[in-house]
């Protein structure tokens, strides 16, 4: 009787331990989770490609979440994420829904980011979705149609350029630039070799002529110098001249000086005419008397 009951004892505690334990692989499997200090993140997809609710989320690729729920839209997905509370969540945070292996299972990835204030719970985040391998083969066949006429173009373009570089007065052409090219790099090997010495003594001579001009400016810098600043006194010496000597021609211009009023008065110049035609005319009378008598003075 005893050994019995030893017996149903034994089975009794394999089987709770076995409940247990396929209640925490569940548990384990499933997301299931007793914490309530977890923490909620609302994400918006264009696409979730197959995402289911229990998928894994990972946080830079560590398992540190399940999704929660998915709640469908016009033209958008909100997916609820749940995330263990030691998760740290900065404003630029990244999510997206990327492949969780080859089989085709989806996963919501994360990535926290690093900026100095926390990531707004409340807010609706925006994710993105990473192209897959049936995303991939999607693509490749919405090309099927014009995959065909790609590969005709590239075979067009192979034989035009075939034909071209089997053109004989190209190939004749090529030969003789290449021909001509090796004869101009020995003539010009032959020319460095004949004038070696003297290039070598133009090189020896520049940098000579080089050493020499810098000695020759280390040791009249402080007479450069001054010459320099003589000179810059000189042209402004020289603007200020000619500043006022076009001063002078305006003044002259607008009679506002003495050489001005002679020059423009009319008055000034009609007795200037008259008196060179009295002088004139003194002239003739006198060059009359001349010829004539000789010159006659009546002082009385």
């Amino acid at each position: 009787m005893k050994d019995q009951r030893k017996t149903d004892i034994r089975v009794g505690l394999t089987v709770i331990i076995s409940l247990l334990l396929f209640i925490w692989i569940l548990g384990w499997a499933k997301n299931f989770s007793l914490n309530s200090n977890r923490t909620k993140v609302m994400v918006n997809f264009k696409n979730v490609a197959g995402l289911e609710v229990g998928d894994n989320v990972t946080v830079n690729g560590v398992r540190k979440g399940f999704v929660e729920d998915i709640l469908m839209k016009n033209d958008f997905v909100l997916v609820r994420v749940s995330l263990d509370p030691d998760i740290d969540l900065r404003s630029n945070a990244v999510f997206s829904v990327m492949m969780l292996d080859l089989m085709g299972g989806k996963k919501v990835e994360i990535l926290p980011g690093n900026a100095p204030e926390k990531l707004n719970l409340k807010q609706v985040q925006t994710g993105s979705f990473s192209a897959d391998v049936p995303s991939v083969m999607v693509m490749i066949g919405k090309l099927e149609n014009e995959l065909p006429m790609m590969f005709k173009q590239v075979n067009q373009s192979l034989t035009s350029l075939n034909e071209y570089l089997a053109d004989k007065n190209l190939q004749s052409d090529v030969k003789t630039a290449a021909s001509n090219l090796v004869e101009i790099s020995t003539q010009l090997k032959e020319v460095i070799a004949e004038n070696r010495n003297q290039i070598k003594l133009l090189t020896s001579n520049s940098v000579q002529l080089t050493s020499e001009a810098k000695d020759f400016f280390a040791k009249n810098k402080e007479s450069l110098h001054t010459t320099i600043v003589d000179v810059s006194a000189l042209v402004k010496k020289t603007d200020s001249f000619i500043t006022k000597l076009d001063q002078i021609v305006v003044e002259t211009k607008e009679q506002k000086n003495s050489a001005g009023k002679l020059l423009y008065d009319d008055k000034l110049v009609t007795d200037l005419k008259e008196t060179l035609l009295n002088v004139k005319e003194l002239i003739k009378i006198l060059t009359e008397q001349l010829k004539n008598e000789g010159v006659n003075v009546n002082l009385f």
